[in-house]
């Protein structure tokens, strides 16, 4: 099977995909897209592209059904968007490096392929050459022992013109971006090696640089530290010429590399030695007949040609081109590079991270909130830039969602200000119902819920919180004054609705006949936990489920509504391999283990199955369906586990079912 690739976007380094892939077996070029007409037709003329396969557009090349894969070669802005394009088209893609502007980028393309179930892979030809693989056979034989220092470096020196790619911010500039990813993921193979794995992620990024005129970086040093106690000095540059061989150090000696980028350059034979030094030095010569990027045409075009739908080893898999851009993220950081996808105003909305025909998120009518609230509700408590929160929250609109659970103590307050930015970025404040939480222990009392609420107010850019929740309880207070407190901030129009997390029935009940004799505004909604899992052990000190006969039956009464946090306990529904990604002390195991929790789950798995959803959607529609105003805090981190969430919200169980999963029944 011969695989027939497009390439979008013919510039130069497509040039040599174009000759790799004359030299491959598996695969040919059949057509490009470019919106150059000069560009077309010299790229065309060069490699005998047939005119009706020169499209002006990329809608026509993801259209032609002549086409099996694309590779993608624009400027690194859009990578991400074509690639989803491509593979939402039904195609297979190679994209050049960077996957995407920031690691969110990167993992949103790969939930994409999954969907979609194409192949995808970041373009790293060094990866593909017989070097790499060579290098790691002497590493597994135990050569220069279990190595533990890498120096690595890829730099060169493009001094500054006004317009060049390399220095504009709005095309992805700097080194780190260009070029930084090549020492990254040469370190974290190594580092993997060591440890028998095909990659490590370094537990510490520390770095520096020297940043252009134009706010990109020049020049990026960086120390990475990883568990074990490999280390990696790294560095890149467009603008300072650097040694860019790699030195692998271990106990009984080193392996050079003295071209580990563009081994024979970009034409054949690539032609390379490696330096191998114990007692004495050796030098191997490692050469073929084929250019460099013939290997990385023929690795992708085979795999795919076997149904693949990632890379064999040591070719980047999808978890390896996460870990990289991850680690890029961070770089860019310490050297102060501040990418457009990381500024609120210049962020983009990536279209097409959400698959067509996903069900909406339904919405229920709350007494005293003007807006229908999605019964989904967003956590907003991991997402660190507007880069990482977008991406999510964008998806979320699209999905139906429209309710943003915040928290004055949520990473020290950064990520209520990362909320409002978007906010005012998409200018949906409007739009949007935002929980705002405050009171958390230490600080649970009256006077500190104004002061905290009028903080995160400014962060937010809001005058005022729909729907207002005190983190915690504190029964050294009489319950009167906070009433009496909230109160207040309502009557100032500072809050709409309000209630109380980890609070008592008994506690709220009190509250709420305080309020009623003095004529206030009682406590309108309790979050707790809720999930089909009850919580055997307190996530958190303090913490207090709702999954109890005498709440269950307070929450029957229609007093209040129930707004669930950790409604899908953590993960503890999910398949086994994804289900413990949390720290171990609040992990889905720890916290919601018990016998009666694990028939749960095979139930929740039984029915699933029956239904054609996942068990995590039935524990969703458990939450969701009880017999009193039920909504759910959810926390996905990425579209894709929106997407894997939604199936849940539109999953209606009978009373029987119910019964039966709750262990009352043993029919259904």
């Amino acid at each position: 099977m011969t695989i027939r690739w497009g390439i979008i976007g013919p510039g130069s380094i497509a040039n040599n995909y174009a000759d790799g892939l004359a030299q491959a077996k598996s695969g040919k070029l059949v057509a490009i897209a470019s919106r150059d007409a000069a560009r077309r037709a010299s790229f065309g003329d060069k490699y005998g592209i047939a005119a009706d396969k020169r499209h002006a557009t990329y809608a026509d090349i993801l259209a032609d059904a002549d086409v099996d894969a694309i590779y993608v070669s624009t400027p690194h802005p859009w990578h991400a968007e074509l690639s989803i394009a491509a593979l939402r088209a039904g195609k297979h893609v190679l994209c050049e490096k960077p996957a995407g502007m920031n690691a969110a980028e990167v993992v949103a393309v790969t939930e994409v392929a999954a969907q979609e179930g194409r192949f995808y892979m970041e373009a790293f030809m060094y990866r593909c050459h017989p070097q790499i693989a060579r290098v790691l056979e002497i590493i597994a034989s135990g050569e220069i022992g279990v190595p533990h220092h890498i120096q690595t470096r890829f730099g060169f020196n493009a001094p500054y013109r006004v317009g060049s790619r390399l220095y504009d911010m709005s095309l992805g500039g700097g080194g780190i971006l260009d070029v930084g990813g090549y020492p990254v993921s040469l370190a974290r193979l190594i580092a993997g090696a060591a440890v028998g794995a095909p990659f490590a992620n370094p537990v510490t990024v520390k770095g520096n640089g020297v940043l252009a005129e134009t706010g990109v970086d020049a020049v990026g040093y960086g120390l990475l530290t990883f568990a074990g106690g490999f280390t990696a000095e790294i560095a890149t540059a467009c603008g300072r010429n650097m040694d860019n061989r790699a030195i692998i150090s271990g106990p009984k000696g080193q392996i050079v590399i003295d071209d580990p980028w563009v081994p024979g350059r970009n034409v054949g034979p690539s032609t390379t030695q490696i330096h191998i030094t114990t007692t004495t030095t050796r030098s191997e010569t490692l050469g073929d007949e084929k250019m460099l990027f013939a290997f990385e045409a023929e690795h992708v075009s085979a795999a795919i040609a076997a149904g693949l739908t990632e890379a064999p080893h040591p070719a980047p898999s999808h978890a390896d081109s996460i870990g990289n851009n991850e680690v890029l993220d961070k770089w860019r950081a310490e050297v102060g590079y501040k990418t457009f996808a990381e500024t609120p105003a210049t962020n983009r909305v990536l279209p097409g991270v959400l698959p067509k025909g996903l069900p909406q998120v339904p919405k229920i009518a709350l007494d005293g909130v003007a807006l229908p609230v999605s019964k989904l509700i967003l956590g907003c408590d991991n997402r660190n830039t507007v880069a990482e929160g977008a991406i999510v929250w964008d998806a979320w609109m699209e999905a139906g969602g429209n309710a943003f659970d915040t928290g004055f103590v949520y990473g020290g307050g950064l990520h209520e200000k990362v909320l409002g930015d978007w906010m005012r970025a998409r200018g949906v404040a409007k739009d949007v119902v935002v929980i705002a939480k405050g009171a958390h222990s230490p600080y649970c009392t009256p006077r500190s819920i104004g002061i905290q609420l009028a903080m995160s107010l400014e962060r937010l850019g809001l005058d005022h919180a729909p729907i207002y929740i005190m983190h915690r309880d504190n029964p050294a207070v009489p319950v009167g004054e906070f009433v009496d407190a909230l109160n207040a901030l309502k009557q100032a129009g500072k809050i709409g609705i309000f209630g109380g997390s980890n609070w008592s029935p008994a506690r709220l009940a009190e509250a709420n006949a305080y309020a009623a004799a003095k004529g206030l505004e009682p406590f309108r909604i309790l979050n707790n936990n809720l999930s089909l899992a009850v919580m055997e052990k307190p996530v958190w000190a303090g913490c207090i489920t709702s999954n109890t006969a005498e709440t269950l039956s307070f929450l029957r009464e229609g007093i209040v509504a129930h707004l669930s946090w950790s409604s899908q306990a953590r993960g503890y529904f999910l398949p086994e391999a994804l289900r413990n990604r949390l720290p171990a002390d609040t992990a889905p195991e720890t916290c919601f283990s018990s016998p009666a929790n694990a028939e749960r789950r095979i139930r929740a798995e039984t029915l699933a199955a029956e239904r054609g959803v996942s068990a995590h959607n039935i524990a969703t529609a458990w939450v969701l369906g009880q017999s009193f105003p039920s909504l759910a805090l959810i926390g996905p981190r990425s579209p894709g586990e929106i997407a894997s969430t939604l199936p849940g919200a539109a999953l209606s169980l009978t009373e029987a079912e119910v019964l039966w999963l709750n262990l009352e029944s043993d029919a259904r």
